[in-house]
């Protein structure tokens, strides 16, 4: 297993659920949520800093046929972006598929989600952009960990795709 915090990237149309490793790779937390456009990327280069990242993990939702869908390549675009701006930090696209179905059902399963309403739903969905990110990055650091490769593809900062394919 890789020693070195990573940080997990839910990336939705509105929002971004981002999560965080500890040091030594072996357990995610949700970090925050970070409103979708001007600024978004400059925000995550800044937790990459912050948290000294040594990797970052963009949730890519193929569908269940591995086909890649609009949300599959939106996710894809976004982690080219990002990879061109962090380079030479890596960026590897992850399979997120039912990461944000697993984190709701986990937080329903649990605790209130506090206010109704409007401003209850805006609270709910940013907490649970932040859970699938850190179902993602969780699910990440297993796989990881019992096959001892890092999971998904690496994203070229070069290069607009990518080539390198594992897991």
């Amino acid at each position: 297993m890789r020693h070195g915090v990573r940080l997990a990237i839910d990336p939705g149309n509105a929002r971004i659920g981002v999560a965080a490793s500890d040091p030594s790779g072996t357990l995610a937390s949700p970090v925050e949520t970070v409103r979708r456009g001007r600024g978004d990327l400059d925000r995550i280069a800044r937790l990459v800093v912050e948290r000294e990242a040594r990797e970052v993990v963009v949730g890519h939702p193929a569908s269940l046929s591995g086909e890649e869908g609009p949300a599959a390549r939106s996710a894809r675009a976004f982690a080219n972006t990002l990879a061109r701006l962090l380079d030479p930090i890596p960026v590897r696209l992850v399979d997120e598929r039912l990461t944000t179905v697993t984190a709701q059902g986990q937080l329903l399963s649990g605790a209130s989600f506090g206010r109704k309403g409007a401003k209850g739903g805006q609270a709910r969905r940013s907490v649970i952009d932040q859970a699938a990110a850190t179902v993602l990055l969780q699910s990440a650091l297993d796989q990881e960990r019992s096959t001892g490769h890092p999971p998904g593809e690496i994203v070229r900062s070069s290069q607009g795709d990518s080539d390198e394919r594992q897991g």
